[in-house]
């Protein structure tokens, strides 16, 4: 039953529809051209009795003075876009997923303000996706994260730069202008004016804001996104002034959001059109499988205070860091190497030009090797889901918390 749900989805994203400016045109056709829904459907129409003349494979060209009208290419125009398929084959989408929808992805809210025709409410549905995916997998890989290094991995992973790279790896171009006769395949959107800024969040959310408390981590996570940032890129609920306002009115935006929109677009696609494994995959040969280096998102202020709280609040022995070797005391490069022990364990080790720069960077490496602890099976709760889903599930591991100074 929720194979049916998502083939039922997947028709609704190309069900038959017209726009407005060009209903008088295909009345005047009507007499001639009865079934010119057919064009728009995303099922093949129905075959008549062989004694009446069928117009069903004669495609009805839109008059250039219409095309110039639309504020985006007509659903009929992505079957003819060289640039569509290209891309299609390109990212070795499912054959399930049309160039019609494809087509959609591409139209940013900000040059088509309507509902049914831009890509507003498939970005929102591929925020959440790539958000669950991402989250997932980095806190199953590494359960004893701090909040900061998981919002860090995050905006590596799915953030909006990343998502704009991918857009030009893609081999995805932006129209100079959004408009009917654009080829589907370009990226449309309304650039903004000089001096324009783009649409803002009109606040955080908290309910204490207007008290001007500060933002802590637990608030970061409840009301912020998923980078732990203030939300200032809004979603389809949160714009209603794009579906109201006309088309001189609408605000730009930048490329950078448009590619985002457009990126979590395909993802939104892929996953209605192809289901939750074919979606999974997608992710994991685009995104994770980036590699990101998590040892460098660490910020440590004072990595020898830290240490010493961990030890107490792990119930080790305080660390002591001691001298293990040494060379060119007196000359104007040496170098130090420093351990840091708790007990008879060596928790870190690191070189540095002083005393002092070797145990602060031997306390780091210990840090790191704490927090950077990965097991060796990694199986994430979406390992669950769908036919092939595993049947030895092992609960993931929960670490009691990142050290508060």
């Amino acid at each position: 039953m929720k194979g049916l749900r998502i083939l039922r989805r997947s028709v609704q994203l190309l069900s038959a529809r017209r726009r407005p400016c060009y209903l008088q045109y295909q009345r005047a056709l009507s007499i001639r051209l009865r079934p010119i829904d057919a064009r728009l459907a995303s099922s093949p129409a129905i075959q008549e009795d062989s004694t009446e003349t069928s117009f069903h494979d004669e495609e009805v060209a839109v008059p250039p003075a219409d095309l110039t009208s639309l504020p985006s290419p007509p659903p009929a125009a992505a079957l003819k876009s060289a640039k569509l398929s290209a891309l299609h084959a390109r990212l070795a989408l499912p054959p399930r997923l049309p160039l019609q929808t494809l087509a959609r992805t591409l139209v940013d809210p900000s040059a088509d303000p309507s509902d049914d025709f831009n890509n507003a409410s498939l970005a929102s549905l591929g925020n959440d996706l790539l958000g669950y995916y991402a989250s997932e997998a980095i806190i199953c890989r590494y359960p004893r994260l701090p909040l900061t290094v998981i919002f860090a991995a995050m905006f590596a992973y799915t953030g909006p730069k990343t998502l704009a790279s991918i857009t030009r790896e893609w081999g995805v171009e932006v129209a100079a202008e959004p408009g009917g006769e654009v080829d589907p395949g370009l990226l449309q959107l309304k650039r903004l004016k000089p001096g324009e800024q783009p649409v803002k969040g009109g606040g955080s959310g908290r309910p204490n804001e207007k008290y001007g408390w500060r933002r802590g981590m637990s608030s970061r996570i409840v009301y912020d996104d998923h980078f732990g940032d203030v939300k200032t890129s809004l979603d389809i609920q949160e714009r209603p002034e794009l579906g109201a306002a006309p088309k001189e009115e609408v605000p730009g935006a930048t490329v950078e959001a448009a590619c985002t929109g457009f990126v979590r677009s395909v993802m939104a696609a892929v996953y209605l059109h192809a289901g939750r494994p074919a979606a999974k995959a997608f992710f994991q040969q685009h995104f994770l499988s980036r590699q990101l280096d998590m040892s460098a998102l660490f910020d440590f202020k004072e990595p020898t205070r830290d240490l010493s709280r961990l030890c107490a609040k792990e119930g080790f022995e305080s660390p002591i860091a001691r001298r293990l070797s040494e060379t060119g005391r007196n000359s104007r490069h040496p170098v130090f190497v420093v351990g840091v022990f708790s007990g008879v364990d060596k928790l870190g080790e690191a070189a540095g030009g002083s005393l002092d720069e070797a145990r602060t960077r031997a306390a780091v490496a210990a840090l790191k090797g704490w927090y950077l602890y990965s097991p060796l099976d990694v199986k994430v709760p979406s390992d669950t889901e769908g036919p092939d889903a595993v049947k030895d599930w092992k609960p993931v591991m929960i670490d009691g918390g990142e050290v508060v100074v």
